[in-house]
């Protein structure tokens, strides 16, 4: 159509008649679809009408892409409650981008700032690189790329084609709050590639969009010419590379990377879910946890493969859940000899070794009609997931298509192979939620005589009949800290009546950690302060290549030193990271005490750390002394709300000795 009217005008006035075709035509479009959108939703909700298409004059103004976003309509969903804030809607919107400059836009990032607790159900089109996969929680804005159209074109280069200068996202979703007359809209809407500059959106009824221009005073970063998005940055990424492709299977490599100096894995398990009936024949480099034909015998995989034999099958769940290898099989010819596996599910920091900050493995998949009957058929498995024992808690992104992997060529020569086709997927730490730690800190210090434990029910509580998860965890003598819980409460007590403490009726439930960290200030003196971090393992399994972190905001320019531990300075966190010496970098588990009697001792690690007072005027031991985070293995750690205070009656040298005597009993203890 704009072929045939752009060869009836252009003898006329070339450039102003093509840039009014091309508005034309993208008015008609947008009329078209904007109205077909409304039409299909009007069964979901008729209480709104259809936002209108964009006016020629806002297309005629802009000189570079285009954004819309249209609320199609919503309708109340069950349950139906009294509570505005809490009433769940379900909704449905239109997203467009559409190129009208003159230069290509390779891998749009479109940003959608939505501020409603929404619920992102589906998105036509196009995936979300800041979020999980759906249905995903968006109620801080998310942005999108494309997965069918990745670039825009001009009309200059397409002779005004429409379909390849602009993209269309239909979105479906839950968001809450705000009453049945109201128009919920994004905060924004932004192009997020580079060099591109956006106003503030203008908003007309339930429609917003903007024009985003080229901005002259940014260079925009040569990136590397690709034909998909290019690849993104994460805490962990992990590449889905399709190595061979066959009419009804493929061979897939997975390769696990951990970029974070802080992020870790112990013991990984890896899960997804199949998109179209999909299962895996065989593995190397790793294993299925379980391994159950049933659901291929009874599927549409036994019905398609009649004379297969499935009790040989790796796995036929849709979804698996995937675990490395032990070290011991790292040399088995059938599902060994792989480079990066087999290390019982360990990928450590950079920091501490790049050797052993990735993890691998391959797998034959065998595909299922329709896609058996093309080899190029090939689809990623979706909801990806990683965690490990004790690490941090990761959120992955959906797979995106990227560029082909590029590998060296096995033959030894100066050449390179591609694979056939690569996903990736970013996977990022987010913040543990209260009482789903796995690991606490407790605060001590020379000038006050109590400890603080560690918060009650930090790591959580199943059994709350006999204690309050709620009620705050009572000071404790520092020698308290030495046994377990359930020890303590004689001692609590007593601590309580010496010290006129209250003692609720009802007391505290325990940590319930694994893992527990004693912070003691040890001195605080003119030129610098010294402080002592002891660890303890109550698990009965041991931790090899342990590390923790310390997070200091106010004094990490003053690290001095650390003794008897390694330790390494990481500037953008402000954290000095902590490791065992070679030898020594073993965390024992938790062991019974030397009589039947005597309380379980835990496994143990300590360490002196000392500070300077260089960068710090007005130092104050009481809030300057204490982290603001500890990690330990990757997991940020509960922190108790308090700190130690100093009391008006303190004697420094009183408290100095039973600072004294608690540093022997734990050397005494670890000998």
């Amino acid at each position: 159509m704009v072929s045939t009217l752009l060869k009836q005008v252009r003898s006329s006035h070339p450039t102003k008649t093509i840039t009014k075709v091309i508005t034309t035509y993208l008015f008609l479009f947008l009329s078209f679809h904007v109205g077909h959108g409304q039409h299909d939703f009007e069964k979901f909700s008729s209480s709104l009408s259809s936002p209108p298409p964009p006016h020629m004059t806002e297309l005629d103004a802009c000189n570079g892409v285009f954004l819309t976003y249209a609320l199609l309509g919503r309708v109340k969903e069950y349950p139906h409650v009294t509570n505005t804030s809490k009433q769940a809607w379900a909704f449905k919107a239109e997203a467009s981008l559409t190129n009208v400059g003159d230069e290509e836009v390779p891998g749009w990032k479109m940003f959608v700032g939505f501020q409603h607790r929404e619920i992102l159900v589906s998105a036509d089109g196009a995936v979300l690189i800041d979020a999980g996969d759906f249905p995903a929680e968006v109620g801080n804005g998310t942005t999108l790329v494309g997965t069918a159209t990745t670039d825009l074109k001009t009309a200059i280069d397409t002779a005004g084609d429409i379909n390849q200068m602009s993209v269309r996202i239909q979105m479906t979703g839950t968001q809450f709050g705000l009453g049945a007359g109201a128009t919920p809209m994004p905060k924004t809407i932004r192009l997020e590639n580079d060099g591109f500059k956006c106003p503030a959106p203008s908003r007309r009824a339930m429609r917003m969009f903007v024009c985003c221009k080229k901005d002259p005073k940014v260079k925009a970063k040569q990136a590397k010419k690709t034909k998909y998005p290019p690849r993104r940055k994460g805490d962990i990424t992990i590449a889905y590379d399709v190595l061979q492709a066959f009419q009804n299977n493929y061979y897939a490599e997975v390769r696990i990377d951990n970029n974070h100096p802080l992020g870790r894995l112990d013991h990984w398990n890896l899960t997804w879910e199949w998109q179209k009936g999909e299962f895996i024949y065989s593995m190397k480099g790793a294993f299925a946890r379980r391994k159950d034909p049933s659901e291929c015998l009874y599927g549409l995989a036994g019905k398609f493969y009649k004379d297969m034999d499935f009790s040989n099958v790796a796995t036929c769940e849709k979804k698996p859940t995937i675990s490395d290898l032990p070290s011991e099989r790292k040399e088995d010819e059938k599902v060994g000899k792989l480079p990066w596996c087999c290390r019982n599910g360990t990928v450590l920091p950079p920091i501490m070794d790049k050797n052993k900050a990735r993890s691998m493995f391959q797998m034959q998949v065998f595909k299922i009609a329709p896609d058996s009957d093309n080899r190029t058929a090939l689809t990623p498995p979706t909801k990806w997931n990683i965690d490990g024992v004790i690490n941090p808690k990761y959120k992955c992104s959906a797979p995106v298509r990227v560029d082909p992997q590029v590998f060296p060529d096995p033959s030894g020569l100066r050449a390179i192979t591609t694979a056939v086709a690569s996903w990736q997927i970013v996977c990022n730490i987010t913040k543990p939620k209260p009482q789903e730690n796995r690991c606490c800190v407790s605060f001590s210090a020379f000038y006050n005589e109590s400890a603080i434990p560690c918060n009650t029910c930090a790591c959580g509580c199943d059994d709350t009949r006999k204690c309050s998860s709620r009620a705050s965890p009572l000071l404790l003598p520092p020698d308290a800290l030495l046994v377990p819980f359930v020890n303590r409460t004689v001692k609590a007590r007593a601590w309580a009546k010496l010290k006129h403490l209250h003692v609720p009726s009802k007391l505290p439930c325990g940590d319930n950690c694994p893992v527990s960290i004693n912070w003691h200030v040890s001195s605080d003196h003119k030129d610098g302060w010294t402080a002592r971090i002891t660890l303890f393992n109550w698990e009965e399994y041991s931790f090899d290549d342990w590390f923790t972190a310390i997070q200091l905001k106010r004094t990490f320019e003053d690290f001095h030193d650390v003794y008897s531990f390694n330790g390494t300075r990481i500037p953008g966190l402000k954290t000095v990271f902590l490791e065992g010496l070679k030898g020594l970098n073993y965390l024992s588990g938790e062991t019974n005490g030397t009589h039947a009697n005597d309380p379980r001792v835990p496994g143990k690690q300590q360490s002196v750390l000392s500070f300077s007072k260089k960068h710090i005027k007005d130092f104050d031991v009481t809030h300057d002394g204490f982290p603001t985070k500890v990690f330990f293995n990757g997991m940020e750690c509960s922190l108790p709300p308090i700190r130690p205070a100093k009391s008006s009656g303190h004697k420094s040298s009183s408290i100095s000795v039973i600072a004294l005597i608690f540093t022997a009993f734990v050397t005494f203890l670890m000998i």
